[in-house]
């Protein structure tokens, strides 16, 4: 195969390695396997224009390194070509890469392309925005929010730094209205948090993260603790992995939702693939099935 790699040089755990090194090992590595390789090592700017040129590039899969934001513009850019996405989990908790069963490792994960398969996956979009994991409003954005008041200079750091911010979020969660119209029926609820994410988590695991993204459905969930003992409540439970048998969380399957928001909508918070995006009242939402080519490692 031909191997075409950017490395995001201002993503994830990419800030704090040797890249030189780093690239020169994965070129020796598969080159070594028989394939092809280049290799650009690019800044956070240079991110965009690196991958659009790579759409046309004379290669077969694009292994893109750095975070979850790295990854998501590079799926954005790559679905709908013929040219395969290898995820590199250089970010702090690499989702998108964990329903891909590619080694959390990057060693480890450049050796599963060397003799890896490529498939097709799912999508979302949320008004023209294309996203991997998840939409949020509400809580998890306000997390986010408060997270980046903090400083940190690790994944360790910005792991502590997730953790305090989500202590603060849960003492004093946000509550709004909202109505859903989910594949045409409508549900109103209050809430503290809705999550709409690309297929549904997996149970028993406090990382969310899908267990497969080729069901072609969005995961709606709804939050309906809004009381501090209840939010402590669903923490817990959420800490033991317990997306579907909570009693505080409503999950809906959909191909297409329509997220109505009050008119205070604006002071709510809004994520896309853990990045802070503008708030709109009314937003909807759609499954991409296999909208997407991977490389990912062959079943064992």
């Amino acid at each position: 195969m031909r191997f075409h790699v950017i490395l995001n040089r201002d993503g994830g755990s990419l800030r704090t390695i040797d890249l030189g090194s780093f690239a020169r090992r994965i070129s020796d590595f598969l080159s070594a396997a028989g394939h092809q390789v280049d290799v650009a090592v690019v800044s956070g700017r240079e991110l965009a224009e690196a991958l659009e040129a790579a759409t046309v590039a004379e290669c077969d899969v694009v292994i893109v390194g750095g975070g979850d934001g790295t990854i998501s513009t590079a799926a954005t850019k790559l679905r709908g070509t013929d040219k395969a996405l290898a995820v590199l989990p250089a970010g702090t908790m690499n989702l998108f890469a964990r329903s891909l069963a590619i080694p959390l490792e990057m060693n480890e994960a450049v050796a599963s392309f060397a003799n890896g398969e490529v498939r097709s996956v799912d999508l979302a979009i949320a008004d023209g925005i294309v996203f991997v994991h998840q939409f949020s409003v509400g809580l998890h954005a306000e997390l986010i929010r408060l997270r980046e008041r903090r400083t940190y200079a690790s994944r360790l750091g910005k792991i502590w730094a997730s953790c305090r911010a989500g202590i603060d979020a849960f003492i004093r969660p946000p509550r709004f209205a909202a109505t859903l119209l989910i594949d045409g029926e409508e549900v109103m609820v209050k809430t503290s948090a809705i999550g709409i994410t690309n297929n549904v988590f997996g149970e028993g695991r406090m990382l969310p993260y899908a267990d497969t993204l080729t069901d072609g459905v969005l995961g709606v969930y709804v939050t309906r603790a809004r009381r501090r003992r209840d939010m402590v409540a669903t923490a817990l439970r959420l800490a033991l992995g317990r997306w579907r048998d909570n009693p505080h969380i409503d999950l809906y399957k959909a191909r297409e939702v329509k997220v109505t928001l009050s008119s205070k909508h604006g002071k709510l918070g809004c994520a896309i693939d853990g990045e802070l995006v503008p708030l709109a009242k009314e937003t909807t939402l759609r499954v991409l099935p296999a909208a997407l080519r991977v490389l990912v490692p062959r079943p064992l």
